[in-house]
């Protein structure tokens, strides 16, 4: 593995492709993937400008068994046909599952796999690196993205951000930090971004582009894939403010909504399929147990997404 082209190839948006449902069973609708998919690739989601990940946590992976999340991870690299690198979400809770889905994405030929410490259990810095040790032994030809989900089970510290730029295939941090004030955000990007492709996934998009970082988490981009590419090339043209106030615009009303569906039900993904649907994209809902939240809130989805600028906004 080329560890300097891999990471080269680690930029633009972070986009998760939702995993799409028959909504009379829940069974996976495998053409609806891959025609967003290459909607995503039209719209401008290219190597340089994009990255996709397949089955991660807003594609519904915690519902699907490990054979559905293959087929998934499948369907998104052969729609993407090399014109965009594809991640495959690689999270688990033990290491003889983790293997597999290692094994399985460097078989099916993504380019990176997404690994979280193992949830539900508290575990330890120690057990989540011997965790990430063996999924680099298992898949050495496929990149290693280390997301830190602090709020699942344990968190990636600096120090161990230090021991993991060792391991030769681990190439790309998914960062956010549970507190600002002591700016662990600004220091591991400062201190890593040479060393990792830093992904932003706090929404400071700004200041991790200053600062080196070489990604962004943009949920946008599945229904609006051009509102990321042009927000991409802003950060990239150094335009900062104008970056800003874009975020602000768009991303912020976004956001807000998003916390307030928080409050009706849980899991990831189903504002994404919500705002496709309403741009006229194939969608569906989320599976169980995660709420179906497309009657209760397309009124004020709809009303977020025109009062932004949204294109193609069906009519109410």
């Amino acid at each position: 593995m080329n560890r300097d082209r891999m990471q080269s190839r680690l930029r633009g948006c972070y986009v998760t492709v939702p995993t799409m449902f028959r909504d009379a069973d829940m069974e996976l609708n495998l053409p609806a993937i891959q025609r967003h998919v290459q909607f995503l690739l039209a719209s401008g989601i290219r190597d340089g400008t994009g990255v996709l990940l397949a089955g991660g946590a807003a594609g519904d992976f915690s519902t699907m068994s490990l054979a559905e999340r293959f087929k998934v991870a499948e369907t998104v690299i052969g729609a993407a046909a090399g014109r965009v690198p594809v991640a495959m979400g690689a999270q688990t809770t033990n290491t003889r599952e983790l293997v597999e889905l290692a094994r399985g994405a460097q078989r099916l030929g993504a380019d990176f796999i997404q690994v979280s410490p193992p949830f539900y259990f508290g575990h330890t810095e120690e057990d989540f690196f011997e965790y990430l040790v063996a999924a680099a032994d298992a898949a050495p030809d496929v990149g290693i993205i280390v997301y830190n989900t602090y709020w699942t089970s344990v968190g990636v510290s600096e120090s161990l951000v230090g021991r993991l730029v060792e391991i030769p295939n681990i190439i790309g941090l998914k960062w956010a930090t549970p507190n600002p004030v002591f700016m662990t955000f600004e220091d591991v990007i400062a201190q890593f971004s040479h060393r990792l492709a830093i992904i932003d996934n706090q929404s400071r998009f700004v200041t991790s582009h200053i600062l080196g970082g070489r990604s962004i988490e943009l949920h946008i981009c599945n229904h609006w894939p051009q509102f990321g590419v042009d927000l991409w090339r802003l950060l990239e043209e150094r335009k900062y403010a104008e970056a800003q106030r874009e975020m602000v615009r768009v991303l912020l009303p976004y956001m807000k909504l998003w916390a307030e569906m928080e409050r009706y039900t849980s899991g990831d993904g189903y504002l994404d399929k919500l705002c496709m649907e309403l741009v006229g994209l194939d969608s569906s809902r989320c599976r169980p147990p995660t709420r179906d939240v497309r009657e209760i809130f397309r009124a004020k989805a709809r009303r977020m997404l025109l009062d932004c600028g949204t294109p193609g906004v069906a009519p109410g």
